[in-house]
């Protein structure tokens, strides 16, 4: 299926966010716009995975997502059908094989993420056979790249309140997604990749979030080798991500990064000394990033 790149945020869209009225520090009215959050329960085939908290935009995707990341879903299954229905808020994927995960549904771990996300109590199974494609990286391109997402129109920008998820490779965006959880950010991005079959091989994924175990294992099983952050890490994530060769990037604010693993695969092409700070109007893109 033929997808125009680079898939960027609507911030318009509607349904995403609602006006509502309080009063300010000084007393005054005020009207803001606040996000949207609904749940979307996933099916796959006829059992019922898991009910998540979303904005709600890219359903498909983000079911798929989440059941790739899950291994629920393996590269050689072959999906017969993803169904959105909007009015029980509910999505069906289908494969041509029957699927049975009662076991697996049985080990469910609550997540760091703001949206209070969950996996399964497995999550480390399979990472020992990861092999991470060795995607080089400019320092050059880690710049423009966080200068671009930084500016780009997006419902954080318009709400707050939200992280996004990057899929990047070299110095171009290619897909962009958000919601209240990083973890269904990333998902979303996963679920992209998998219906279009977009390839791993040379890309960058990047995050508004912290770098949890979560994410770093998330990262690996869609086959990415680097991944970056405005927010800091978590010991367990650092940990995961030297075990399985995965470059970590964080802290990355105006010219400053800290890489924690990876650090071979860096290409330190950057004039330091010409990279301008953060504009101020921009750095309100990472004041909830370790909400």
């Amino acid at each position: 299926m033929e997808l125009a790149l680079p898939l960027l945020p609507n911030p318009d869209a509607p349904g995403l966010t609602r006006k509502v009225t309080g009063r300010d520090h000084t007393g005054a009215d005020v009207d803001i716009a606040v996000v949207e959050e609904r749940p979307l329960t996933i099916f796959l085939n006829s059992q019922e995975i898991v009910t998540a908290m979303t904005i709600g935009d890219y359903p498909e995707y983000l079911a798929l997502g989440f059941l790739r990341n899950q291994r629920m879903l393996r590269d050689s299954d072959e999906i017969t059908g993803v169904d959105y229905d909007e009015d029980i808020d509910t999505v069906v994927v289908r494969t041509a094989e029957k699927t049975n995960f009662e076991e697996k549904l049985r080990k469910k771990t609550r997540t760091s993420g703001c949206a209070v996300g969950t996996v399964f109590g497995d999550m480390m199974d399979g990472l020992e056979d990861v092999v991470l494609p060795d995607t080089k990286v400019r320092t050059s391109a880690l710049y423009a790249l966080a200068k671009q997402i930084n500016t780009l129109p997006s419902l954080y920008l318009a709400a707050g309140a939200i992280h996004g998820t990057v899929l990047c490779e070299d110095d171009r965006v290619l897909v962009y997604m958000e919601d209240v959880g990083r973890h269904n950010a990333v998902d979303k991005i996963s679920g992209v990749m998998l219906r279009h079959g977009i390839s791993p091989q040379g890309k960058i994924l990047y995050t508004t979030g912290r770098l949890t175990s979560e994410m770093v294992i998330k990262t690996a099983m869609m086959g990415i080798s680097v991944l970056a952050s405005r927010s800091g890490f978590t010991a367990w994530g650092v940990e995961i991500a030297r075990d399985l060769g995965l470059t970590l990037i964080g802290r990355m604010r105006g010219q400053r990064f800290v890489c924690l693993s990876g650090e071979e695969r860096l290409i330190r092409d950057a004039d330091v000394s010409a990279i301008p700070d953060e504009d101020r109007r921009h750095r309100r893109k990472s004041a909830e990033s370790d909400a």
